[in-house]
Order: structure tokens, then C-alpha cells, then sequence
């Protein structure tokens, strides 16, 4: 069984017991699992000093139940605890998993090449004094991180509070306080956030399955930390505080894997810039680092909140295990003022109110007094009883137009607020849908509000608070429907002139420039057929004569120079030039008042250029910037010459395909302009989101673009057109993966290939895309059950929810699915797969393939391989390697074919190991 393959199915099978059954000798293993569930520990630093931070380490280890041996290291003392000190790992004499290192700085170098003379496989180290330091700590970290390299030692921190594992005793930190064993997970770079959390944790009755604190992430981080939690039974929701992010792929691709299978909520500290950034284009000037942080985190499926408040709202609501399908709420008050400022939050976010059933509200007028509000916001007055709660929320509850119900209660003199809390809390016993509660006050509910924390039911202060989390649980089921689109690189309706547009960026680049010229930069957009206006350089007055007549009046007039980005800001544009008499005075004008206020600007002419002004066009703006970390983004919205001002824009990462370009547009205040408009007519949607996605083809193939300005696009009944356009280009060094300057990996099309099998058969190779998830499960449970077995090392009946997530949604930078499907008209029937998954080392993967039964002995298992070797081959992985159960005498007879060598499993002789070198 493939390790890495094999954990996704028994974590699958935690979670589904019904479908799979599984052997415990084929479990899979994941890279940090020496780290998070190792048998035995070993403390560096350990004292018996208070105050210091090993001596708190090793004193949590020692209290925290952990059931396997804690060893204490430190020369200064014979014993520690009522248990043996010892003066070196090597002096221990058995096995360790894991070693927390509490040491100075610059003894960690050493202590780690100790741990991996001693086969310790997984460190955390607590110090300070590396790269958060002066330049020394830099060169110790170095240090640090090739040692830990030489043995595949895997790094948490430095600089870090540590980890606490409930489910197994572990508390690896200084912290004083400790973790309940539940299903939340909290990572975070903060460690003072940590400590915060866990405090509130306590009296909120809140459990974690994982607490993790990232430190410097030298070497593990985020996109580390969430692939394991993404596999991890324990863990049902995901936490994190991030306060930068050093790999954006890694980030992403674990973010996408975890969000595809549960609840993932961000907080990000550092949203606003310290001073404005120097832009030269106007996309540059209005979109910082943290829209582009928002558009990936809407990409990848997850919730962002902006508060710490509401990261604990957060943390209560996903505690409770409730989840939402939908965003209408209903809202149960005894006070009308709370109901309307619930209601005016949930407006503001969004947010639904549910419009209730004739059925509800029939059965809410024989259970409330005839003065209730009969709408929603229900307000049952403020003598409510508890039994007047319960019979609304009940009411609620059962209506199948409402996912989710807020109870609000403001104490009265008649009010019993304990009861009217025990109400809820059995309402919530009988209905699995996600109930709220808000009790307002201090004193008089603090007794309910005990109560709702023992009964894990949600409990917050005010109104906003409870809708704000309300929201933010509905988005992250919104924001799914972002993470299954997987869009390949290029509109397939028409191929780009890719090498064409390559050559005239090169041609740039030779010349040691960076920004286009206006005709070059046209030249680049006609090349993935994004229409523009003509524009012709002019270098003369007279040139200017003879473009303007060969083109008809009128005709605009602007300036051109490389050094000059915002030509309206230097009154370098004339617009309607109506005679041949007016070009030569209006070409003078500009070049000596362009002169004038920028004097160092170098004035290479004008251009002329067709008026193009439609009478029912709409001023839009497109735009590109490269994010330092996540790269190309690409920007939407209202454009002309007060783009800064208005600050209208949607912002989203490419790929993009129609669903997210329609998406990006309807986000932003100018959408509601492109519909019909008093008398004018809507505008062609098509075009525009065609448009769109040309421009995501463009930073796709073309990784040299740095930024690049479409504004004014005008956009009307008839279809866009661009006017003016500013690309910004640099060199960048080549790349094995072609894609590699973006941080979410497109469909890879390329790797889509036809094959004729000898009986004149027509099969298709593609990668396998997220709707591929019916015909996947359709072609497993259609196995025999030996081919199951061959392949799955278990008895399996059919996939379940968890598994077609899984082996359909993928993030193609770090795994492949290749599928041979037969395509009939209005169906594809899968044929075979073969995949890989690429290790954590980026340069060798696992495989598995297999065939349908009726359709083996055909070719298809080999040609499938052979593409999966190739595309393989192509991302830089250099070994793929296999293991085959030793009675697959046809698929080890397969793999010979192909090249791969074959020896006995060590663990297990029944297993044959398969090795090939690419």
C-alpha cells in the first residue's frame, strides 16, 4: 500500500467505518507523524529551575499523561522528576520519535546532528536566536536546517511555544495552560495568541485536537501542518493565525487539501501597509498584499475573519460540529430592538433572512400570543416564557427554508433566563440544524451562560457577534463552490498566439527595457485575441498628419514615453481631434506641456488613435499585479481616470474560467451598472468574462508580465474593446514547471493526449477533474473484488464522500490523476487511472494504476503509465516507486516492462517494492 495513498484511506475509513474495512499492517503513514504521535520523547534542556523553559517543557510532558517514555536531557543533573537525567542522547540508549530542544541557540546545530546519528526523526525547537535575530542567528539556522536535511529530519520552529496533543497526552510547551482533547485544531505564528486561546478555551468548555505553534517555520510550515491535519481523524475544523506566509504554493495546496474536507477559519494580522507602495500602474496603486491574501483564501475555500473576537466565535461555532448548508436565518428575540439590529448585521453581511413557511407560521400563531411580529425577526414579547422559546425554535427549526436560528434574549423582570436557556439546549437535542444563542447582560445570564457552555451550544454578547459568526460558518460552504473550480490555462474556444506574444517580450527584455510601448503592448493583447483600438507611433507632427488621415477623424492624441504611466496626470491626451489642421498644433502642445511638468521624462512622440466612443459604453478597468507571494493577480472593476479614488475592484487569483470571472464581476459596485440601465442596453457578458479569461491566459504563459494596465476597457451591448494598455515585463529564470510563478496550478491541459487502441478504439488521457467524481465511483464499485484488493490492498466496497474528494480534487502541483475514459455522446466512462503523489522531498513519488476488468490486456494500463512517467518527469521528480501485492503477477509484469527494478518488501514479503529512476 502507498504510504502516502494509504493515509487518505484510513483516515477515510475513521471516518466511515460502514463502506471500508481496513488491515491494520497496511495503515498509512504521513511524513510528520513522528512529530505529532511519536512513542517517545527526549527533552533538551530540561531543568529543574521554574523559570525556565525547559524545565516547563519537560514538568507538561511529565503531568500531560503522556503514555510513552520522557527523557531529560541535561548534563548539570543526575535526576529530574524522580526520573533519570541524562548527559547526552547518546547515553539514553533507545529509540526516540520526537526531541524538544530547549537550548541555546548556538548549541541546536550540534544537538541536531546528534538526533540524527541517534535516528530521531522529528524536532521542535523552542529556542530563540535565529533568523528573528541578528545575522548570526541567520547562519545558525542555516546551520540547522542542513543538518536536519542530512538525516530527513523535519524542523517545527525555532522560536516556537511548542505542541500540545490531547488525544495522546502531549503537551510539548511552556505554556501554564493546557488543551482539552476535542476536534479544533489551532495553528498559529503567534504563541502569545496560543496561550490567549487556550485561557478562553477553558471557560468556554472547549476541546482542541492539535495546538501548534509555527514559530519561524524554518522548515515545517502552514502547507505542512494543514496536509497532516487535512488526513487527521482527530481533527474535524482548522484554526489559523498567520502573520506571513514565506511559500505561497505550499500554503495554498495545503489550504485546498484541508478546506476540501473540513472547516478551515483564517485570521491574518498585518492587513494594512505602512506607506503607500510606488506604483506605475493603476492596479498596482489600489491593490495591496492583503487583497491579494483575501482573493487566495477565497480561492481556496476557506473563511477569513478579522477580528480575534471573531476568531473565537468562530472557534465556538465549529466546536459544536453544527454545519450549514445555506445562509437563512431565523431569528427568535423578546425584544424587537435586538431582532432589528440582528437583522441590520445580517443585511450588512449578507446574510438571509429566511422568509418562513405558511406551515410555520400557521404553528406559530397557535403557540404565540397574538401580538407576536409574525415575520422574521420573530419576536415572541417580553414575557416569553421558556416554553414559548422552545415552541418558536422548534417551530424554526423543522422549517426547511431556515439553515440555521438565532435565539436573543434581554432579561426581564418576568424572565427566567435559565429556564428559557435549558429550552433551547433540549430544542437543540431533537434538530441537528445549527442553533445560536445570544443572552444579553451580565449578572443575570451568567448562569445560562455556564450552562450553554456545558452543553456546548453557542452562546454570544451581542447581536452582531452572533450574526458576524453566524456569516462566517455560511461562507465557508459559499466559498467551496470557489475551491471546486480547476480551470486550465488557456480558453479552449480559440488557442493564443503564445510563441508570437513570447518573442515580443523577449524583443523587450534584449533591449534592456521593461515597460511595452502602446503598440506593443496591443501586439501582445491581439496575439490572445483581445480586440483593441488601432494606435500608431508618431515621431514628427507631420507622422501625426498622415496616421490621423489614414484613419479617419476624429482622433485622439497621447503622449509617449516609457517614463510617463498616468498620461491624463501630465496633460499628456487630447481627445476628439476633429481636422488635419488641429494634428500638428495639438502634437506640439502636448510635447511641450508634457516638457514642462516632467521635464525628465523621455518623450519618444505621440500616438494617434481612433475615437472610440459608443454611446452606451461603460468604463471598465482590468489589471495584473504580481503579489511577491502569491504572484499574478488579476483586478476588476469601474476604470477611467478616477480608478484611485473610486477604489472599485474584485480581486482573484488565475486560473480563472466563467464561473469565477462572473464572480469577480458581479463583486464589484460597477456590476450594476452593466446590466439594462434606464436607456441604455446591457452589455455583452459574454465578451467581458471572455475577456477576463484572456487575460488569465496571458499571465498563465507568460510569467515575464509584472503588471499590466487595461483602462479604459469599454464595454457595451455589442462586445469590449481596449483603449489603453500599460504591460510591465522582467526577466524571469526558466522553469521545469511551466506554471511555477503561480500560486494555484491550473488544469493541466497539456497533458491531455488521444490513443487509438489495435482494435480501432478511441480513447481519451486526461487528468481528472472534481466532476469526474461519478464516473470515478462508478468505475470502482464496477471493480471485480480482486482488482479492488490488487489495488486498494483492502476490502473495499465503493468509495465513500471523503475518498472521491480526495482522488478528484487535486492539487496537480503535488499529485496527478491520469484517466482513460471512452467518450460517447453526452457520457465518458472510465476506463483506468494511474497517479502519483510526490513525497515531501519535491523529488521522488508513489504510484498506483489501475485498469477495468473487461478492459485489461489492452494497452491501456501501459499507455497510461507511460503518460504518468512523463508528466511525472516533467514537474523534476527524478524517482517514482511502487509497492505491489507479490501475487499481481501481471501488474509486476507491467512495471518490469516500464523499467522499474523489483525487490521483496522488508516489512512485509507478501509485498513487492518498485523503484524506477526518471
Amino acid at each position: 500500500m502507498l504510504n502516502l495513498i494509504g493515509s487518505l484511506i484510513a483516515y477515510c475509513h475513521k471516518k466511515d467505518k460502514s463502506t471500508i474495512r481496513i488491515h491494520e499492517c497496511n495503515m498509512g503513514t504521513h511524513f510528520l507523524d513522528r512529530l505529532f504521535t511519536p512513542q517517545a520523547i527526549v527533552v533538551f534542556g530540561a531543568s529543574e529551575r521554574p523559570d525556565a523553559v525547559g524545565g516547563r517543557v519537560f514538568d507538561n510532558l511529565c503531568k500531560g499523561g503522556f503514555s510513552g517514555p520522557i527523557y531529560a536531557i541535561n548534563p548539570k543533573y543526575k535526576r529530574l522528576n524522580h526520573q533519570p537525567c541524562y548527559p547526552s542522547i547518546t547515553a539514553i540508549g533507545k529509540p526516540v520519535d520526537l526531541a524538544v530542544i530547549a537550548t541555546p541557540a548556538s548549541t541546536v546545530p550540534e544537538i541536531i546532528h546528534a538526533c540524527g546519528e541517534h535516528g530521531i526523526r522529528a524536532a521542535i525547537i523552542i529556542s530563540a536566536g535565529f533568523s528573528e535575530g541578528d545575522g548570526h542567528g541567520a547562519a545558525l539556522e542555516k546551520a540547522v536546517l542542513e543538518a536536519a536535511r542530512q538525516y530527513q529530519m523535519r524542523i517545527l520552529g525555532p522560536n516556537c511555544l511548542g505542541v500540545i496533543r490531547p488525544v495522546i497526552g502531549m503537551n510539548a510547551t511552556f505554556s501554564k495552560n493546557t488543551a482539552e482533547s476535542g476536534q479544533l485544531a489551532l495553528v498559529s505564528q503567534s504563541g502569545a495568541l496560543c496561550t490567549s486561546i487556550l485561557d478562553w478555551a477553558v471557560g468556554h468548555d472547549i476541546g482542541f485536537s492539535t495546538i501548534i505553534s509555527l514559530g519561524d517555520a524554518a522548515d515545517v510550515d502552514f502547507g505542512d501542518i494543514l496536509d497532516y491535519l487535512a488526513q487527521d481523524p482527530e481533527t474535524h475544523s482548522i484554526l489559523l493565525y498567520v502573520e506571513g506566509v514565506r511559500d505561497a504554493r505550499r500554503f495554498m495546496s495545503g489550504l485546498r487539501i484541508a478546506a476540501r474536507m473540513k472547516p478551515v477559519v483564517v485570521i491574518k494580522a498585518g492587513r494594512h501597509d505602512e506607506g503607500s507602495r510606488a506604483a506605475i500602474t493603476h492596479t498596482g496603486a489600489m491593490i495591496g498584499a492583503d487583497d491579494v491574501f483575501d482573493a487566495a483564501l477565497q480561492r481556496a475555500g476557506v473563511v477569513r475573519v478579522m477580528t480575534i473576537e471573531q476568531l473565537f466565535s468562530a472557534a465556538q461555532l465549529l466546536a459544536t460540529q453544527h454545519r450549514l448548508t445555506g445562509n437563512r436565518l431565523a431569528i427568535v428575540t423578546n425584544g424587537g430592538g435586538l431582532g432589528v439590529m440582528a437583522t441590520d448585521r445580517a443585511i450588512d453581511l449578507g446574510v438571509t433572512i429566511a422568509s418562513l413557511s405558511e406551515d410555520t407560521l400557521a404553528r406559530l400563531n397557535k403557540s404565540l400570543p397574538p401580538q407576536w411580529s409574525h415575520a422574521n425577526p420573530i419576536d415572541i414579547l417580553g414575557d416569553a416564557s421558556a416554553e414559548r422559546y422552545q415552541d418558536a425554535v422548534n417551530a424554526c427549526m423543522d422549517d426547511p427554508d431556515v439553515d440555521g436560528v438565532l435565539v436573543m434574549l434581554s432579561p426581564q423582570a418576568m424572565t427566567d433566563t435559565v429556564a428559557c436557556a435549558q429550552a433551547i439546549i433540549d430544542a437543540q437535542k431533537v434538530n441537528k440544524k445549527l442553533l445560536l444563542a445570544c443572552w444579553m447582560g451580565e449578572q443575570q445570564i451568567e448562569v445560562a451562560n455556564k450552562l450553554f457552555s456545558r452543553n456546548h451550544l453557542p452562546c454570544f454578547p451581542n447581536p452582531e457577534s452572533s450574526v458576524e459568526a453566524f456569516a462566517y460558518l455560511a461562507s465557508y460552504y459559499q466559498n467551496q463552490q470557489l475551491l471546486m473550480q480547476v480551470p486550465g490555462p488557456l480558453v479552449t474556444r480559440s488557442q493564443p498566439d503564445v510563441d508570437g506574444a513570447r518573442l515580443i517580450i523577449e524583443s523587450v527584455l534584449a533591449q534592456k527595457r521593461t515597460v511595452l510601448t502602446i503598440t506593443e503592448s496591443k501586439a501582445l493583447l491581439h496575439a490572445f485575441a483581445i480586440p483593441v483600438t488601432q494606435s500608431i507611433e508618431c515621431h514628427s507632427a507631420n507622422d501625426a498628419l498622415v496616421a490621423a488621415e489614414s484613419m479617419g477623424f476624429p482622433v485622439a492624441m497621447k503622449i509617449n514615453s516609457p517614463d510617463i504611466s498616468h498620461k491624463f496626470d501630465v496633460g499628456g491626451v487630447r481627445l476628439s481631434i476633429s481636422n488635419a489642421y488641429a494634428i500638428r498644433t495639438t502634437y506640439h502642445e502636448l510635447i511641450e506641456e508634457v516638457h514642462n511638468i516632467y521635464p525628465d521624462a523621455k518623450i519618444e512622440g505621440v500616438t494617434v488613435e481612433p475615437m472610440y466612443t459608443p454611446p452606451y459604453g461603460r468604463e471598465l478597468l482590468i489589471g495584473v499585479i504580481r503579489d511577491p507571494v502569491f504572484g499574478p493577480a488579476i483586478t476588476f472593476g469601474a476604470g477611467g481616470i478616477q480608478v484611485e479614488v473610486l477604489r472599485d475592484r474584485a480581486v482573484a487569483l488565475p486560473p480563472l474560467n466563467t464561473f469565477l470571472a462572473e464572480k469577480m464581476i458581479s463583486q464589484t459596485n460597477i456590476a450594476h451598472l452593466l446590466g439594462t440601465f434606464r436607456n441604455m442596453p446591457a452589455v455583452k457578458m459574454e465578451a467581458l468574462v471572455q475577456l477576463l479569461r484572456r487575460v488569465s491566459e496571458m499571465v498563465c504563459e507568460l510569467p515575464e508580465i509584472k503588471a499590466l494596465d487595461i483602462n479604459p476597457l469599454i464595454a457595451d451591448e455589442k462586445g469590449v474593446m481596449a483603449l489603453d494598455i500599460r504591460i510591465v515585463v522582467e526577466h524571469r529564470v526558466p522553469s521545469l514547471n511551466r506554471y511555477a510563478h503561480m500560486a494555484i496550478h491550473p488544469y493541466p491541459n497539456h497533458l491531455v493526449s488521444l490513443l487509438q487502441l489495435a482494435d480501432g478504439t478511441n480513447i481519451k488521457i486526461r487528468p481528472i477533474r472534481p466532476e469526474d467524481a461519478f464516473i470515478e465511483q462508478s468505475f470502482v464499485r464496477e471493480l471485480s473484488a480482486q482488482s479492488k484488493y490488487f489495488r486498494f490492498m483492502q476490502a473495499l466496497n465503493e468509495l465513500n464522500q471523503q475518498m472521491l474528494v480526495r482522488f478528484t480534487q487535486l492539487d496537480y502541483n503535488r499529485e496527478l490523476a491520469l484517466i482513460a475514459v471512452l467518450e460517447k455522446p453526452g457520457e465518458e466512462t472510465e476506463l483506468g487511472v494511474a497517479r502519483y503523489v510526490m513525497n515531501p522531498d519535491g523529488e521522488s513519488c508513489e504510484f498506483a494504476l489501475v485498469v477495468a476488468d473487461k478492459w485489461q490486456h489492452r494497452g491501456i494500463g501501459s499507455h497510461l503509465m507511460a503518460a504518468l512517467i512523463e508528466a511525472a518527469r516533467q514537474v523534476g521528480i527524478k524517482v517514482m516507486d511502487g509497492e505491489i501485492l507479490a501475487n499481481n503477477h501481471n501488474m509486476l509484469k507491467l512495471a518490469v516492462n516500464l523499467g522499474f527494478n523489483v525487490h521483496t518488501s522488508t516489512d512485509d514479503p507478501g509485498l513487492r517494492v518498485v523503484s524506477k529512476l526518471l
